[in-house]
């Protein structure tokens, strides 16, 4: 699925097989995916894709599992239809695809999806999470969008705001371990950074033993030793949305 010199973590286990619970809808210039609890409530969550995309069946069951929990959830193609990253790609292009994508250029996007929510989903509370480039794309957010009431960054990508930690808004930093992606040395620079320049609640949680994208994309049944640090991830995720929304 991956090129064998640089095979990514995220590969593994990925839900090709989930269909997802909820549809695609158009809003103004931007598909995205919904999904709806049985009972109305007046909280949603904006699901922040990674490099795959918005359409990867991975994020899709994440965004059920928040509908489930009593969220609306919408998950949005913050690329704008432009191509997605695909497990077969050249590593060596991806600086250049990444160029045009850029985690902190979805400002328009997120309030088109912000007046949908209330307008026509009745939103009155709406958070964040968003995974990898999501999860800085949500940094991004808490540093800037007066409209969010919280959010969650699972592994977001620290270099792209590095420099930047005086956040508006509650906030959930989720780190593994073991990436490869985001060095353990990053974590600790921006927990110093938190810690000085910070005025909200902010948490930032390492799972031991973990590599990139085990929240949302490793299947429980795949590394069985991995599955209570895959449900504790999800689990504080939603015990924040709840606290904060």
């Amino acid at each position: 699925m991956a090129n064998e010199s640089r095979p990514c973590p995220c590969d593994i286990g990925d839900r090709f097989d989930y269909g997802g619970r909820g549809q695609e809808v158009q809003v103004e210039h931007i598909k995205a995916y919904v999904c709806k609890p049985p009972a109305s409530t007046d909280k949603a969550v904006i699901v922040i894709h990674d490099i795959f995309g918005w359409q990867l069946p991975s994020t899709r069951y994440m965004a059920d599992m928040l509908a489930a929990n009593g969220y609306i959830a919408i998950c949005p193609d913050f690329f704008v239809g432009q191509e997605a990253w695909k497990p077969s790609n050249d590593w060596v292009s991806f600086d250049d695809w990444l160029k045009t994508r850029n985690a902190a250029k979805i400002d328009k996007e997120v309030d088109v999806i912000l007046k949908y929510l209330s307008e026509q989903c009745g939103a009155k509370k709406i958070g964040v999470i968003g995974f990898c480039w999501g999860g800085a794309a949500v940094q991004h957010l808490m540093l800037k969008n007066p409209h969010l009431k919280t959010g969650v960054s699972l592994y977001g990508v620290i270099r792209f705001f590095e420099d930047r930690s005086s956040l508006l808004h509650p906030t959930f930093f989720i780190f593994a371990e073991k990436d490869d992606y985001i060095p353990l040395e990053q974590v600790t620079v921006l927990e110093q950074k938190l810690k000085q320049n910070c005025k909200v609640d902010y948490q930032v949680k390492i799972y031991p033993g973990q590599t990139h994208g085990f929240v949302h994309r490793k299947r429980e049944d795949i590394n069985p030793q991995d599955k209570p640090y895959i449900e504790e991830g999800r689990k504080d995720m939603i015990n924040w949305l709840n606290k904060y929304l």
